[in-house]
């Protein structure tokens, strides 16, 4: 480890663990995103005061994948399947929707954050994402 690699943040490792722990306990998983975070890409038109609750349950869900920097799964919103995408820096906490119980986190958590693949990447150059496209039959509920 580098004297300029910073440490990484600890969100993406608690939003996990507490994933699991709220499914384990057949509780209803709750994700609050930052809607106005950059990259993020959820059904714009459930937007409320910048943020967005999805219900992120395994039943609710497809093709849920949870990275260090992003989660990504499809839903229906309207019978319409989306793709959901959400950087970890716009994840403002996770908990149960049954009792409340999980986390929020710091919102400055990312400030001084660089990802060693981004630090060695040219600052101009874009970066390209896939997006893979799948047809799931799973549903979401938006909550208001």
């Amino acid at each position: 480890m580098s004297e300029t690699t910073s440490i990484t943040p600890t969100r993406p490792y608690m939003v996990r663990a507490l994933y699991q722990w709220i499914e384990d306990n057949a509780l209803t998983p709750y994700l609050m995103v930052d809607a106005t975070a950059d990259n993020v890409q959820i059904p714009t038109e459930h937007v409320q005061d910048g943020r967005i609750v999805l219900n992120i349950a395994s039943r609710a869900t497809g093709n849920m994948s949870m990275k260090n920097d992003y989660i990504h799964f499809s839903a229906r919103f309207g019978g319409v399947s989306q793709e959901i995408w959400v950087p970890l820096q716009a994840v403002l906490g996770i908990y149960a929707k049954e009792n409340s119980q999980g986390m929020f986190f710091d919102p400055n958590e990312y400030d001084n954050y660089e990802p060693e693949e981004e630090a060695s990447a040219v600052a101009n150059k874009p970066k390209a994402a896939t997006k893979p496209k799948r047809d799931n039959k799973a549903g979401l509920k938006v909550l208001k």
